[in-house]
């Protein structure tokens, strides 16, 4: 996997919408901050601008995230903020100067699909807080963001869950949005999970989806040779009136309960305060355990 230069001061960072709208006064923060740490910034086209939802057409969309992808002073793009719409575009994205000079591509959620997208083209991307949240995380989803950005090592130690798996594994990091990831199946943005560490979050979704997406993901095997499971938050889960009958956690159980690869749950990443910056790509340890979970970027 080819990983982008790890920034030093002074290098430029470009904050586009691929999705959802977005104010100049919303990502003011993250501007901030990233002056913050001796960084420029340069602010796309679509940030203010307003298509319903979107943040701008889907051609306005496109042409921002290509003009930032083709600039080869552009050192990271940081996308904005989820929602939906990312995956309206990347079919229009053109990535040949990207692979003259890549850059770090920043994000989660509905940015999985970017993610996945240049996974599959062979590049290091990187899931993460983005500019809307930085006013509401955590120090720690900061602090792990700068380290992956300059080139600092990353790794994780989380308490045990009692629904952990235990067991150690290496492999590819890769993952992302469950929904997201749902919805790429059978497009070429879709992940090849063997011999790999697959990271899942969702927000706001019926328990009785995850099971639809999970049995779906099953059926085309992303569990068959899987070396290891990360899960994240999995916020806001809904149920009916007649109740499904298990939590989020209970159905991934059910699901990985033949699989002979650890499991970890509740780790800080996601849609969650807690958000921990994540290398998708990069080689990782992981080591679970009854104590703790440890994750080591190689």
């Amino acid at each position: 996997m080819i990983q982008p230069k790890y920034l030093q001061k002074n290098d430029t960072v470009a904050i586009v919408s691929t999705a959802r709208k977005i104010s100049l006064a919303e990502i003011q923060p993250a501007i901030e901050l990233l002056k913050s740490w001796g960084l420029k910034v340069i602010v796309g086209e679509t940030i203010g601008l307003e298509a319903n939802q979107f943040a701008g057409n889907d051609a306005q969309r496109t042409s921002d995230f290509q003009r930032m992808l083709d600039n080869p002073t552009i050192k990271a793009i940081w996308c904005a903020r989820g929602g939906y719409g990312t995956v309206r575009i990347v079919d229009g994205l053109d990535f040949t100067e990207f692979k003259k000079h890549p850059k770090w591509i920043v994000g989660y959620s509905d940015i999985t699909v970017l993610h996945s997208q240049l996974h599959n083209l062979g590049y290091k991307t990187l899931h993460a807080t983005m500019p809307l949240d930085i006013e509401k995380c955590s120090d720690e989803s900061q602090i792990s963001l700068k380290k992956v950005l300059f080139g600092e090592s990353l790794n994780y130690e989380i308490a045990a869950s009692s629904a952990n798996k235990m067991g150690k594994a290496s492999g590819e990091l890769i993952g992302g949005n469950l929904s997201i990831l749902y919805s790429l199946l059978g497009s070429n943005s879709s992940l090849k999970t063997d011999g790999k560490i697959l990271f899942i979050e969702d927000l706001d979704e019926y328990l009785y989806h995850i099971d639809r997406m999970l049995m779906n993901l099953k059926r085309n095997g992303y569990f068959d040779n899987l070396n290891g499971l990360i899960i994240g938050g999995m916020t806001d889960m809904n149920d009916n009136a007649i109740p499904f009958g298990k939590n989020a956690h209970e159905i991934i159980l059910d699901f990985a309960a033949e699989c002979d690869f650890p499991i970890v749950f509740n780790f800080p990443a996601g849609h969650l305060t807690d958000n921990r910056a994540l290398i998708l790509g990069r080689n990782v340890n992981l080591e679970v355990n009854e104590k703790k979970t440890n994750l080591i970027f190689l």
